[in-house]
């Protein structure tokens, strides 16, 4: 079972491998990805609140990203003035196969890949619906871009791909980050919050 801090580590392999990041570098207080991307050149991944005020003085350059362990009011509290927050997050575990789900009438499945990413569809008439993607990383699934198109949503979709995305991946441990809506439908599904996550950036074009 994963327990503790060991879910960031086990986010951020996985998160690095789903989206073709450069491998996490560990740090004192944490991971760093090189991500390169504009608007996102650089991630930190914080085990505590305790790391904001240093980081938030020292890395502070347009692009850069802090997703943080931890309360949100001590997050915000070590950030400096160049900071975006943004929504509070959440990472979240799971254990065993996520349990089965039926597909609704006019909606085709389509699952792709043979690891270390697989990836599902859902359509209906050829459009599509919903879709996600996860990647196995030291033997724990992380999932990842897990979307319901609005015109779909509250039909089940959502479950319909974490299940075929979990059996696909195999693995026993699951991991992902949820947003404040998503963390309903995986908490539906027997996931548990470990830690919330709090992050922020400072956009390209800040000074």
């Amino acid at each position: 079972m994963i327990t503790g801090m060991d879910i960031l580590a086990d986010w951020v392999r996985g998160w690095a491998v789903s989206r073709a990041a450069p491998p996490p570098v560990p740090e004192p207080d944490g991971y760093r990805i090189d991500v390169g991307l504009p608007g996102h050149r650089v991630r930190y991944l914080l085990r505590s609140p305790a790391s904001v005020p240093a980081r938030a003085r020292t890395v502070a350059a347009p692009g850069a990203w802090l997703k943080t362990c931890g309360s949100r009011a001590a997050v915000l509290a070590g950030l400096t003035p160049e900071w975006t927050a943004g929504e509070t997050e959440y990472l979240m575990a799971f254990e065993g196969i996520v349990p089965p789900a039926a597909v609704p009438p006019a909606y085709s499945v389509v699952v792709t890949g043979d690891g270390p990413v697989w990836r599902v569809r859902l359509a209906a008439g050829g459009a599509p619906a919903a879709s996600g993607q996860v990647a196995v990383a030291g033997g724990v699934a992380v999932f990842d871009k897990i979307e319901t198109e609005p015109e779909h949503r509250r039909r089940g979709l959502g479950r319909v791909v974490m299940h075929r995305l979990s059996e696909a991946a195999g693995a026993r441990s699951s991991v992902l980050l949820a947003s404040a809506p998503g963390r309903g439908l995986y908490t539906s599904l027997g996931w548990r919050v470990v830690s919330d996550v709090v992050p922020a950036h400072v956009p390209e074009g800040a000074a």
